[in-house]
């Protein structure tokens, strides 16, 4: 790892951020969730990435663990009518995944340029997750 390389945790905080992993500065999309084939900042290049599916199955997880977990100590404390629960839950599922989708794909673009997999800095060892200056 070079001095000017971002530990693990900075890049995955970055990706998270939706900027780019490497300087943190240039944006990471180009549209909601079309990463950017180089960084306008520090020109790296983004275009490896191989993230698919895998966002969206993070954020169904989490949307659903707090969606259903709501929704159950919602009915059996207060037994809503059925109309109340889809006019809640309905919009409230949409806004999350909406709000998490982009984040959590910036943060596996990320953790894939950190592990420099995909084509990411294939001259390059991954990054450390923790940096030690003893």
């Amino acid at each position: 790892m070079t001095p000017s390389e971002p530990t693990m945790a900075v890049a995955l905080g970055r990706g998270a951020r939706c900027k780019c992993p490497a300087c943190g500065e240039g944006a990471l999309f180009r549209k909601y969730l079309k990463v950017v084939d180089t960084c306008g900042a520090c020109g790296e290049a983004l275009h490896h990435h191989r993230a698919d599916d895998m966002p969206a199955y993070i954020v169904m997880s989490i949307v659903g663990h707090i969606v259903v977990g709501l929704v159950l100590w919602v009915e059996f404390r207060y037994a809503w009518p059925v109309w109340l629960h889809l006019s809640v839950w309905l919009p409230l599922t949409l806004a999350l995944t909406l709000a998490l989708l982009q984040p959590v794909k910036g943060f596996i673009v990320a953790l894939q340029w950190a592990l420099r997999m995909h084509g990411f800095g294939t001259s390059r060892a991954p990054l450390a997750a923790t940096v030690s200056t003893n």
